[in-house]
């Protein structure tokens, strides 16, 4: 008996076990659980344990990423109130990736292609989404999401 052909043009024989399938999407989850961990242990609150934006440092301007090390502690301690406030667009993103390596794991674990492509609308969507956010909090109007 022949078997089909998946959707990647290979059989279900030819794909490598499981196990073997998911060793990359594991990687990735257990570095981005090492940082998360990382930053959990050691405070960003604390002065001395973390560089300073140079942006900030040098022109006062806060980056889309201020704030991003203090709301992944507050993520990691359970404190979404705190983690918003330190920086909502980094709590998104952190939502986001958890869902785009949920699908990739599930793909993966079906035997399908891993490949997540974005088109380039959603590409200049994230990029107005990041360039909106990162004006709004560096206006005075916006200053509630300063860190």
């Amino acid at each position: 008996m022949r078997a089909e052909p998946s959707s990647a043009g290979t059989s279900h024989k030819d794909a490598p076990p499981l196990p073997a399938r998911l060793l990359v999407p594991a990687g990735v989850l257990a570095a981005v659980a090492g940082a998360f961990a990382y930053v959990g242990a050691v405070d960003p609150n604390e002065p001395g344990h973390y560089p300073a934006c140079p942006l900030l440092r040098l022109t006062g301007i806060y980056c889309p990423g201020c704030g991003g090390l203090r709301s992944a502690h507050a993520v990691v301690h359970g404190d979404l109130t705190t983690a918003l406030g330190a920086n909502a667009l980094a709590v998104a993103g952190y939502a986001l990736f958890a869902v785009v390596w949920a699908v990739w794991v599930v793909r993966v674990a079906r035997g399908r292609p891993p490949g997540i492509e974005p088109r380039p609308a959603q590409l200049w969507a994230v990029g107005a989404v990041i360039a909106v956010f990162t004006l709004v909090r560096n206006l005075p109007f916006g200053s509630w999401l300063h860190p």
